[in-house]
Formats: structure tokens, C-alpha cells, sequence
């Protein structure tokens, strides 16, 4: 399965680089996603409502122009810009990151919660949730406060998960998304839930998904 992919801001060229080695890394035998930057006209980080609505207008029109010769779409964002709108609409999938992230801690019965960078980011989850009808799994999205350097900065993210893991473990939640598409988890970090890269499971569940098909 061939998958385009467009980032939710514009990045350089070394972040496309890395975002590309990262799906590359993550993605099982059979899936093979190619992402492609959104464009120079597009925010350069999510911190703001009018910067996520604008990212998630250009998301939208760019799946919607996709070219020819792949299997399903993808947003490359927890947000799952589009994603809503277009789904059952195109004549190939269209995969979220958050729809199948959430919607498998949903299905499992796991208590799943979320962090995310910032409050325009966290609140944008809480409303995706809502579109999905899965308001009520939502046990909450934790702040960490951090700016979009953070993103490509492995150990700096790893730093402030605690307290808010913390946090969310102590209201129920057994699972905790990690409320960015592109965030490498440090491996052997002890917290009081488990942490789910959301692109990780949702290329597990897309490539389990197309066995036998």
C-alpha cells in the first residue's frame, strides 16, 4: 500500500528528511508512505486556533489534489486535518492518526487520555474526539507547554512527560496518546501509563488492516 502524506506545516528540508526516515522506520512490510511538505503558504508551527484552521484548510485541499498512483491518504498530524470531511468521500482511504489511535484504545476498552504541545493543539484533540463521538473515552489532554522545536528534540518531550502522564494515569487513563505525529519516545522511560505513538500504532493497524486483502 502506497500512502501520500502531507505535513500539517511547512518544514525544511532536513525536518521532511527526518519525518520521511521516521515513517520509513516505523511503517510494517507492505506500507510504504511518501510524505510531501505542505507547502511554503502553510503556518510554520500549530500554536494558535487560526494557525490549526489554516493548516487544516490547506491539509484538506491537498488531499483533496493528491496525484494519481497511491492507495490511501494520510495527514500527517494527530489533528487528522480533513480527515472528517473527506473520509468515504475520495475513492481511496483516508487515514487518521488520531481516529485510529483513539478508536483502538476505544475498541480494546483501554482508558486512554492524551498530552499534547500546547492548549491550541490539546483543545483541537478534545474536538476531534467529539467529531468522532468518542468524547466520553477521552479522559483528558494534558499541556506540556512546549514550543515546536520540541517536536524534533527527543529528549526535551521525554522530559515533561511525567508529571503529566502522571497526572492522567491518576484519572483512570491506562493509555496516553502522544499528542504528535512526528515525536520519536525515548525507550526505557518509566511511567505510570503507557505512552502510544499515535503514527506507530496507526501504521501497525493500516498494515494489519491490508494483510489478506
Amino acid at each position: 500500500m502506497r500512502i501520500y502524506a502531507v505535513t500539517p506545516i511547512h518544514v525544511d528540508a532536513e525536518e521532511l528528511a527526518r519525518r520521511q526516515a521516521r515513517y520509513a522506520a516505523l511503517s510494517p512490510p507492505g506500507v510504504d508512505v511518501v510524505l510531501h511538505d505542505i507547502g511554503a503558504d502553510a503556518p510554520r508551527a500549530l500554536d494558535t486556533d487560526a494557525q490549526v484552521r489554516q493548516s487544516e484548510a490547506l491539509v484538506t485541499a491537498a488531499l483533496r489534489g493528491a496525484p494519481a498512483g497511491f492507495d490511501a491518504l494520510l495527514p500527517d498530524c494527530v489533528l487528522d486535518p480533513g480527515v472528517a470531511d473527506l473520509a468515504g468521500i475520495l475513492p481511496v482511504p483516508v487515514f487518521g492518526l488520531l481516529r485510529l489511535s483513539l478508536g483502538w484504545a476505544v475498541l480494546s476498552g483501554r482508558g486512554c487520555a492524551a498530552v499534547a504541545r500546547n492548549k491550541a493543539i490539546a483543545d483541537e484533540i478534545t474536538a476531534r474526539a467529539g467529531v468522532y463521538g468518542w468524547s466520553d473515552d477521552l479522559l483528558g489532554v494534558e499541556v506540556l507547554d512546549l514550543d515546536v522545536h520540541a517536536i524534533a528534540d527527543t529528549s526535551r518531550w521525554a522530559s515533561t512527560l511525567g508529571v503529566a502522564v502522571g497526572t492522567l494515569a491518576a484519572g483512570g487513563a491506562r493509555s496516553v496518546i502522544n499528542g504528535c505525529s512526528a515525536v520519536d519516545l525515548s525507550a526505557g522511560v518509566s511511567l505510570p501509563a503507557r505512552v502510544v505513538d499515535p503514527t506507530a500504532l496507526a501504521l501497525r493497524l493500516i498494515g494489519a488492516g491490508e494483510v489478506g486483502a
